[in-house]
């Protein structure tokens, strides 16, 4: 048994739980968050010190003992080249949301930290987990504190939005639940790490478990048409939800591809791969025409998210090692970048006391020069621009998708790719088009922002340079986050496609 996994779950839920003490009954110590996300942080790196990168296909730091014996269930988590990028991402992001409200305390902090600990291990141990039944329990977890970050927390139309989100997700648990018994029927096991060698399932049936757990993994992700929760969650949520939300939750949707739908059903994906791109590629342009149509910059940033997923599942979708290391590599630039804008976005909200393009009017890089700046920054790397971590997940997607898996048809996925290429330009059309309206030209008005907080302050500092540093770091140097992955997906391929 290795006791750091297991440490990492524990220490956030502890954490969680001693906020429920006497002793935390009228305040919590300013820097309790931080100091609880910056240990599961600081455990985080040690796994990630630890990691042997020579045989990143296989699961590290294993532990594997009876869970709930009568059904044959195991508490079985590990760590591989496709879950660690993740498992980091979720520790650095949670730290740095902390380090945020650092600098503006919110109302009733002890039910927020509280809320955001319990978030944290449901996130981290949904890419932990080995047994499909313990992802599922992981995957679920997350969904209450998500709620309750939104219906407290959030906007004026934060109930809406929360109950909107719950309705969804829940439906698309369900969906994902009948999936995970269909392979348990079949199979007769539900250790992700046995089935993956092979689960003797039948192609028919690993074809409708495919369909169930793929429908249920896409409303997380999320795909066109499953997405429409997302942008109302997104516009009523705190800062700190909206950066969990798009950096990681997100994330546990495509994940799951990576980990159950495409190694333990490969049949399944190989019939269902074709739609799985169409629906890809849809999104991708109908995120891109909904950002245009946008005046709330919050919700454009949203939409955004229904885009830059569309490459994500398009990689998966092709069935190569070139395409899945896409899906992944995108999955981790995205999870920097929206995480970033979000940030940029809500101090732009606290300043001005609204989002609203129009209001906000120009002249942002005049008054606000970092945060202009900063602005600037995130959306150029969101649109793909060479050097900056945005462009490799796209740009190889759209590469997978020019040679796709042999039993795929190639006409239709140069379709795919020609479509995704458009997606890209009009990427690029509406964040140029945001930038002209917010950060340069004249001001609106004479005066500076209403809300009299001035330029960036030095936690958001704090919390946003990690963010951009890693983006050049990724985008400049690739291989980084390629090298981790790309074992453990030519592991996953064999049986899928060539």
């Amino acid at each position: 048994m290795s006791w750091i996994l297991i440490a990492m779950l524990a220490v956030p839920l502890l954490g969680a739980a001693a906020l429920l003490l006497p002793r935390f009954a009228g305040r919590v110590p300013r820097g309790y968050g931080l100091a609880v996300s910056g240990a599961t942080l600081a455990l985080a790196v040690v796994a990630a010190v630890g990691f042997d990168y020579g045989h990143a296909a296989r699961m590290q730091f294993e532990t594997d003992v009876s869970w709930i014996p009568g059904l044959a269930l195991r508490f079985h988590l590990g760590v591989d080249g496709i879950s660690l990028p993740l498992v980091v991402l979720t520790a650095v992001l949670t730290f740095l949301c902390f380090v945020h409200l650092a600098g503006r305390p919110p109302s009733r902090p002890r039910a927020l930290v509280f809320t955001l600990l319990v978030l944290e291990t449901g996130m981290i141990g949904t890419f932990l987990a080995l047994d499909l039944l313990l992802f599922f329990v992981f995957f679920e977890v997350v969904l209450v504190p998500m709620y309750f970050v939104i219906a407290i927390w959030g906007g004026p139309g934060r109930r809406a939005a929360a109950v909107k989100f719950i309705l969804y997700t829940l439906l698309g648990s369900a969906v994902l639940l009948l999936g995970v018994l269909v392979v348990w029927s079949q199979a007769g096991t539900l250790d992700m790490v046995a089935l993956a060698r092979g689960s003797g399932i039948a192609r028919s049936a690993q074809i409708v478990a495919f369909l169930a757990i793929g429908a249920g993994l896409a409303v997380k992700a999320p795909m066109w048409p499953l997405h429409t929760w997302l942008p109302d969650a997104h516009t009523e949520a705190p800062t700190v939800g909206s950066v969990l939300l798009a950096g990681v939750l997100l994330k546990m949707g495509t994940y799951g591809f990576a980990r159950i739908a495409i190694p333990i059903l490969p049949e399944g994906a190989a019939a269902l791969a074709p739609w799985l791109g169409a629906f890809a590629v849809i999104g991708i342009i109908y995120g891109s025409l909904a950002c245009l149509a946008q005046r709330d910059l919050k919700r454009m940033i949203a939409y955004s998210s229904v885009g830059h997923m569309g490459f994500v599942l398009l990689g998966f979708a092709t069935l190569t090692p070139v395409g899945v290391n896409a899906a992944l590599f995108g999955n981790v630039a995205h999870g920097l970048i929206t995480g970033l804008l979000f940030f940029v976005a809500g101090a732009v909200k606290d300043r001005y006391g609204t989002a609203d393009m129009a209001r906000l009017g120009g002249g942002m890089l005049g008054r606000l020069p970092y945060i202009g700046s900063l602005l600037t920054f995130a959306c150029v790397a969101s649109l793909g621009l060479p050097g900056l971590a945005g462009f490799w997940g796209e740009m190889l997607a759209l590469f997978g998708a020019f040679r796709p898996a042999a039993e795929l048809s190639r006409p239709l996925f140069l379709t795919f790719m020609v479509v995704g290429g458009l997606g890209t330009v009009l990427t690029a059309a509406y964040f140029l088009r945001m930038l002209s309206r917010v950060t340069h030209g004249r001001p609106a008005a004479s005066e500076g922002p209403p809300g009299g907080l001035g330029d960036v302050t030095a936690y958001e500092l704090a919390a946003w340079v990690p963010l951009v540093v890693l983006t050049v770091l990724f985008g400049l140097w690739p291989k980084a986050l390629l090298a981790i992955t790309t074992p453990a997906v030519q592991a996953m391929l064999p049986g899928v496609g060539t």
